[in-house]
């Protein structure tokens, strides 16, 4: 069976932004969707990349206009200055993490949710009672957020480290295979080579 790396973190809009695309993708030629959190800021920092504030007025400037105009055209509610960003992504990730290795539940949903919580719900996603809500929404145990801790951590630093190795830069990254797909608008890139248009 084929495998796509997700790599991904729920404060990044462009995340959000993929839906239910990825998954959709994955069922459609029997793919593994393996979700793998970053943290962006340490892969920017170890890629070249720059933290939202620290970019030049007009690259800020057009990152608001195309988020406005992707979440219009994907029908996606979108909050383009959210109150609880930018916040730590990592308690959410070792919830993701931690809830794909215990299995049970919709680990899409959950990652949609978290997703939703912080760029639709203006909900900080740093915090417990947040994930917990989303987790028990999408069939998992709350208790997860405590459970997975340690592997959690460890798991999520490790993820980095295959990124920066696999030539990952951004999120949302999909590999599959030695092919790489940089965000949420090459979705139909990834489909279409693993229909094996290119």
């Amino acid at each position: 069976m084929r495998q796509i790396d997700y790599y991904m973190s729920v404060v990044s809009p462009w995340t959000y932004l993929c839906g239910n695309r990825p998954v959709e993708v994955a069922a459609k030629h029997d793919a593994t969707l393996v979700y793998k959190p970053v943290d962006p800021m340490a892969l920017f920092a170890r890629t070249g990349g720059l933290p939202l504030g620290q970019r030049h007025e007009s690259r800020q400037e057009y990152r608001f206009q195309e988020l406005r105009r992707q979440s219009a055209k994907l029908g996606m509610p979108l909050t383009l200055k959210p109150a609880f960003f930018p916040t730590n992504p990592a308690p959410a990730a070792y919830a993701i993490i931690a809830a794909q290795e215990a299995g049970g539940g919709d680990l899409h949903k959950l990652v949609q949710s978290l997703c939703a919580a912080c760029w639709a719900n203006e909900q900080n996603v740093a915090e417990d009672e947040v994930i917990q809500a989303c987790l028990v929404d999408a069939g998992f145990s709350a208790n997860l957020t405590m459970s997975g801790l340690m592997t959690g951590a460890d798991t999520y630093a490790r993820n980095l480290e295959h990124a920066i190795l696999a030539g990952v830069f951004g999120v949302p990254f999909f590999i599959t295979g030695t092919e790489k797909f940089w965000g949420q608008d090459r979705i139909d890139d990834l489909d279409r080579h693993l229909s094996g248009e290119f």
